[in-house]
């Protein structure tokens, strides 16, 4: 097995290089979506693109990373923890095709942000007003559950996206405690000073940053372990979400 070491080593994605060359958001989504940059994740989400879930076997999965959704222009920043395997993983758009989604976009439409109640697939002509969606990790990840190694190697995707949303964005809403730190992570190298604050549902940090305010509030995720169990409610997440949409557009 010594010839092994002869083959040469996979050249992969500078995560850090290629994130800090996006310009746009445009950009950044092309960067995001030709990303290998986890061995484990690369695998996992294209083996799941071919197996398939049964229900899903007519369908051509994504089997690719998933970049942010919405304006981009936001008032509000919505962070998740990563793309689910028959989810986003299959439709190629954040919180698309699964429970999750349900639960997010139907809250999103109740308050007046998501022109429509569902997210199906991305042509279903979904439209957010003011607000993007996104998460801290960009490829699914089996069990849910990144490696701290995955989480860091994706971290300055998440990093410049909130670069390029600190022009309009005054409100960030975290779903789950790994979003919430991720994107106290991000905020902070961004420059802004964030209170120590351990993540609860409904939990508030509001702050000041070169003269602008902004908002950051938790929630938890609308996975179907939450919702099932009854940990998170519709009132729930409608009322967390209306609170940063509302501070988000204050001053508009």
């Amino acid at each position: 097995m010594e010839w092994l070491g002869l083959l040469p080593k996979v050249k992969r994605t500078n995560v850090a290089v290629e994130s800090a060359l996006a310009k746009s958001f445009t950009a950044l989504d092309t960067a995001i979506h030709a990303c290998d940059a986890c061995p484990r994740l690369v695998h996992w989400r294209e083996e799941v693109a071919i197996t398939k879930r049964k229900s899903y076997q007519d369908q051509e999965y994504w089997g690719k990373p998933v970049s942010g959704f919405g304006s981009n222009k936001p008032r509000l920043l919505i962070i998740g923890l990563a793309p689910g395997a028959h989810g986003a993983n299959r439709t190629g758009r954040v919180f698309t095709g699964d429970s999750s989604g349900d639960w997010l976009y139907g809250s999103l439409h109740r308050i007046g942000i998501a022109k429509i109640p569902t997210s199906t697939s991305a042509n279903d002509g979904q439209f957010l007003r003011d607000t993007r969606i996104t998460a801290a990790v960009r490829c699914a990840p089996p069990g849910n559950a990144p490696t701290i190694e995955e989480r860091d190697t994706c971290a300055p995707w998440l990093l410049r996206e909130v670069q390029l949303a600190l022009p309009t964005v005054r409100a960030f809403v975290a779903l789950g405690a790994f979003a919430w730190s991720a994107t106290i992570r991000a905020l902070i190298s961004c420059g802004h000073v964030i209170p120590k604050t351990k993540f609860g549902h409904g939990v508030e940090v509001r702050y000041s940053n070169a003269g602008m305010d902004y908002l950051l509030i938790g929630s938890y995720h609308p996975s179907q372990q939450n919702t099932f169990t009854g940990k998170l409610t519709r009132d729930q997440l409608d009322s967390v979400l209306r609170k940063g949409a509302e501070f988000s557009l204050a001053d508009e």
